[in-house]
């Protein structure tokens, strides 16, 4: 779990860097709204492309070398930042970074249906997918400081590097359950004690097809809620600093304080949404209740982000978009741990992958149209109107999310395969 939990870390501080550097950036190469829009939807295409191979190469050779595959071309790629010095030569690196981060939460998310069993996966979901926030955390400390001693380049060089420092630990450490050699037979068979677990091992084990998942409505229903809820992680990771900057003159070149609470708070919630279903299925209830239940929660939480218009200062907007920013990742963590609700094991790094892939294809158009929303109200003077917009958008996407994956499945039975 701590392996986990530091390479999803260091993951997002490599994502999360450019929306600190963007007004730097901005004026260096000068970037309009629209060219950093087209840089991020680059990125989340080619994460797209990423998580959907990632996903079905992981399942074939394994968690331990998928993710060393992984985060060698992510951190080569974040390093590389600091070479280029136009703004194709930034989406050029951006395409090479999303290609490379796409293997992370694959491999995680497997890695834990290898290791925990399905009552604890909640939970453990939730423990390193707060490794996400914890690098958003870090870097409006970390890059700021980094920026006004050493230049933007070395903000990408050192954040880079970070990567190969974690790959020898996870090299020397991590193995499946079935090949560790500290591991006591009591503590495989409770990782094993589900009962799909204990069905006898026919050597059966044929890879799944995408074509097949594809044909299945419970591929379909995580499909649904990763494409509508995803892409307003990712207006939270590149443009939360530019809205401050522009809306309450925040000075992104110091340590930013209300950035760091934002996401402090989507820790508590990544954790916290992990141990809530958790706490139901220890209550009694069904695990699928439990996770849908959790859910409708989490999407309501995010509601009142549509009211950050009102906002006269900066903590009322920071209390608003913290606790929808805390529900995204308390339902994040739900919603990865229903891909090993409802396939098996061999089937879920691919089930991640393509669901992913359809949140980082809604990541690919919403920055395209964030871009434009905020590029034509700056232009007539009005940009925090644009924001207003936006932030109306991102209140109603989960509700809508939970209904349209309810219809689909109603009572999310496990798959068969």
């Amino acid at each position: 779990m701590a392996l986990l939990f530091f390479a999803t870390t260091i993951n997002y501080l490599d994502r999360q860097i450019i929306g600190l550097l963007k007004p730097t950036l901005e004026s260096r190469l000068h970037w309009t709204e629209i060219d950093y829009g087209n840089i991020v939807a680059a990125f989340t295409l080619a994460y797209a492309v990423g998580l959907l191979a990632f996903g079905n190469f992981i399942d074939k050779i394994g968690t331990k070398l998928g993710y060393t595959i992984s985060l060698i071309i992510w951190s080569l790629a974040a390093m590389l930042h600091a070479i280029v010095k136009t703004t194709l030569g930034f989406g050029a690196v951006r395409v090479a970074l999303g290609l490379g981060e796409g293997g992370n939460f694959p491999a995680a998310i497997k890695t834990v249906a290898e290791w925990f069993p399905k009552k604890e996966r909640a939970l453990a979901t939730g423990i390193f997918n707060s490794g996400a926030n914890i690098g958003a955390v870090v870097a409006p400390i970390l890059v700021p400081w980094i920026l006004g001693v050493y230049g933007w380049q070395m903000a990408f060089i050192i954040t880079g590097a970070i990567g190969f420092i974690w790959l020898i630990f996870w090299l020397i450490f991590y193995e499946i359950p079935s090949k560790h050699k500290k591991l006591t037979s009591a503590e495989y068979e409770f990782i094993h004690s589900d009962v799909e677990d204990q069905v006898v091992n026919t050597g059966d084990e044929k890879k799944i097809k995408w074509i097949h998942l594809l044909s299945i409505r419970q591929t379909w229903t995580f499909v649904a809620g990763k494409l509508l809820t995803d892409p307003v992680w990712y207006f939270f990771l590149f443009w939360l600093p530019s809205y401050f900057s522009s809306t309450f003159k925040l000075d992104l070149t110091k340590p930013s304080l209300p950035l760091v609470v934002v996401y402090t708070a989507t820790t508590v919630g990544s954790i916290g949404g992990g141990h809530l279903s958790s706490w139901f299925i220890k209550k009694g209830w069904p695990i699928f209740k439990a996770r849908k239940t959790a859910m409708l929660i989490f999407a309501f939480c995010v509601v009142p982000i549509i009211t950050a218009r009102y906002a006269t200062n900066i903590w009322q907007a920071v209390g608003l978009i913290g606790l929808a920013a805390a529900a995204h990742q308390a339902w994040s963590a739900n919603i990865f741990t229903t891909a090993s609700d409802m396939f098996p094991k061999r089937a879920v790094s691919s089930i991640v992958g393509i669901g992913s892939m359809a949140g980082a294809v809604g990541g690919f158009f919403f920055p395209k149209l964030i871009g434009y929303i905020l590029e034509t109200n700056k232009q007539a003077g009005h940009i925090v109107v644009g924001y207003n917009i936006i932030f109306f958008i991102c209140g109603c996407a989960y509700l809508l999310a939970w209904v349209i994956m309810h219809l689909l499945s109603p009572r999310m039975k496990r798959v068969e395969l």
